[in-house]
């Protein structure tokens, strides 16, 4: 009963204690609403700093270098969006980037050219088709051969 009672006094101090840090402090409740015109000495940056003439060239000159069209994936119909993928256009992706939408390697992905979709330049599904019609023919070769020689 007495470590009830000195766990009950100890709950009741650490309630009292923590609800305090939660409480509004009597300066801010008795401070005067401050003015719109007087400016704030605070700054919060919440949307960043402003970009000099030169950052906004660098970036200019860099968004030249890559395609400014869009990128559809050929398998879902997903359209690149550079915001949702880091900020990173798509030629800057690596060999590792897949599709948000289905995981489709970067190689299904094609340049979109008004209502055409063409293909990328790293061969498209030609090396996919080659290898897997030669592995199919294989396989039937081999199993031939094997009921050949039981």
């Amino acid at each position: 009963m007495k470590s009830f009672l000195i766990s009950l006094i100890l709950a009741i101090i650490c309630f009292a204690s923590s609800s305090s840090a939660f409480s509004v402090p009597p300066s801010v409740v008795s401070s005067p609403i401050v003015s719109a015109a007087a400016p704030s000495t605070t700054s919060l940056n919440v949307f960043g700093k402003r970009k000099t003439k030169a950052q906004i060239e660098e970036e200019e000159a860099l968004a030249a270098q890559y395609w400014q069209g869009e990128w559809v994936c050929k398998d879902c119909g997903y359209i690149y969006n550079k915001q949702e993928c880091a900020g990173m256009y798509f030629e800057e992706q690596g060999a590792g980037f897949r599709c948000p939408q289905c995981s489709g390697p970067r190689r299904r992905y094609a340049k979109k050219v008004g209502d055409r979709v063409g293909t990328t330049l790293d061969g498209g599904d030609a090396p996919i088709l080659i290898f897997s019609f030669g592995g199919v023919a294989l396989t039937i070769a081999f199993g031939i051969w094997a009921v050949n020689n039981l």
